[in-house]
């Protein structure tokens, strides 16, 4: 993995890790950012203003605490448990998207929040 951020969503820090990808350095290069994130059942996402296509590691099936870069949405995503395209209880995105990182804390403070949330990403530290 590479390099240490963290979301910040009202009070409460939550830290991850971006993987070396190309697209997980487009969204390192942006930061900080805010996004306004939705709830698609577990699964939170929201415009990072990063365009970037699909990678060649791309896919849907998804980790818990995985985070990832949908194309279609240009959107950052953060995977917390099933979501409505699930088969079983794994993370499914919409559709292929690319890995970039995980959540190195505790990914379930995720199911806490509301419909909609605002978070800061930012470099850890």
């Amino acid at each position: 993995m590479g390099r240490k951020i963290e979301f910040v969503i009202g009070d409460k820090i939550i830290p991850a890790e971006l993987n070396d990808s190309a697209t997980a350095r487009l969204l390192a290069e942006k930061l900080p950012i805010s996004v306004s994130f939705s709830k698609w059942g577990d699964e939170y996402y929201g415009s990072c203003g990063v365009d970037a296509q699909a990678d060649s590691d791309a896919r849907d099936i998804m980790e818990v605490g995985e985070l990832a870069y949908w194309p279609p949405g240009k959107a950052l995503c953060i995977f917390f448990g099933p979501t409505p395209a699930s088969s079983d209880d794994r993370p499914r995105a919409a559709s292929e998207a690319n890995p970039i990182g995980k959540i190195t804390g505790d990914a379930s403070v995720f199911k806490s929040f509301g419909g909609s949330i605002t978070g800061q990403v930012r470099e850890a530290g």
